[in-house]
């Protein structure tokens, strides 16, 4: 008899040479297989005993087991919290997250995180994403403000999340950059990582970066810095931060990766603008728009937040007059 929770499974001839993360979907058919390759991984779903990975072939004869564990329980405390929400069903739950918030607990953020408010909010949050991440599927760095969807049930988990492993999901931002671009259109794809010497930086420089794709197009120039509409490809940690740097055209605000300065000629520091753009308490990044499939029916949705104040008003500077709106962005 297998130890209790979990199930032993024969290869048949028919299933002969499957990868091992295809062969265990056809098991565990009401689990996507994201989920299952995480299983493989951490040594829950095994060939003859013996640890595999997701791409591994399986061959006739040989003893699939498959453990699914129980989800870990979440224990930190619920807060009460404002939350901006765009939308909300018995799957999910869609905000507009304001700069400043950290997503999830981790070192140094027990509490006052965005968890710690959804955990108040949906008293049976999806508990797939760990102890730490219930619900979160994606998150935002804590200085970028903007839209995410957050699962409420565990099917909803793996539906969205399979979606984001896939590069399914739409993710369209905004952002002011230092400079003026040589197009009006195009696209950064230098690989990823790491920082070779400062870990809490990533770059295009690492030893083992990743593919990265982000596109680009200007909605509008000033004279010190651009509007930008942003096309996430992929999802790398600060990959639109790191590009636009990369590119000679920081986010502006942006502490780490030279976005407290202005780039190029012709600019003059006492420019009171420039004095008020290079006081920014944060980069100007705003994730706009965000669509997916909807994991209870598979149709198309799509959902969007405004531009914050903070970034209005930095338009309004750019733009040198006193609109409330100088861009026509907050009506798009």
């Amino acid at each position: 008899m297998p130890p209790e929770g979990i199930s032993i499974h024969t290869v048949t001839a028919d299933q002969h040479g499957l990868r091992l993360d295809h062969y265990a979907s056809l098991i565990c058919q009401n689990r996507s297989r994201s989920f299952l390759s995480s299983l493989i991984r951490s040594g829950n779903i095994r060939i003859d005993d013996e640890t595999a990975k997701p791409g591994q072939k399986v061959f006739e004869g040989q003893r699939v087991s498959i453990r699914i564990p129980a989800p870990e329980t979440v224990d930190f405390e619920p807060q009460p919290m404002a939350l901006d929400i765009l939308h909300e069903d018995r799957h999910l739950l869609v905000l507009n997250k304001p700069a400043g918030l950290v997503v999830h607990p981790g070192p140094g953020h027990s509490r006052n995180t965005l968890v710690n408010g959804l955990l108040h909010h949906c008293k049976d949050l999806s508990p797939i994403g760990g102890a730490l991440r219930p619900g979160i599927v994606h998150r935002l760095d804590r200085d970028t403000s903007g839209t995410m969807v957050v699962a409420k049930s565990a099917a909803a988990h793996e539906h969205l999340s399979a979606q984001f492993k896939a590069r399914h999901v739409d993710k369209t931002y905004l952002a002011l950059t230092w400079g003026h671009f040589p197009a009006r259109e195009g696209r950064i794809t230098l690989p990823i990582g790491r920082h070779p010497s400062e870990r809490k930086k990533m770059s295009i420089h690492s030893r083992s970066g990743r593919n990265a794709e982000t596109r680009w197009r200007i909605r509008k120039n000033y004279p010190e810095g651009t509007l930008l509409e942003v096309d996430l490809k992929t999802g790398r940690t600060h990959q639109i931060r790191v590009h636009c740097a990369a590119a000679g055209h920081p986010i502006m605000g942006d502490p780490v990766y030279g976005g407290r300065r202005p780039t190029g000629g012709g600019r003059q520091s006492a420019d009171p603008v420039v004095q008020r753009l290079r006081a920014l308490s944060r980069q100007m990044l705003h994730a706009w728009r965000l669509s997916f499939r909807h994991p209870d029916n598979d149709r198309p949705v799509a959902f969007q937040s405004p531009l914050p104040a903070d970034m209005v008003q930095a338009l309004r500077w750019l733009a040198r007059h006193g609109t409330e709106d100088p861009t026509g962005v907050g009506a798009i």
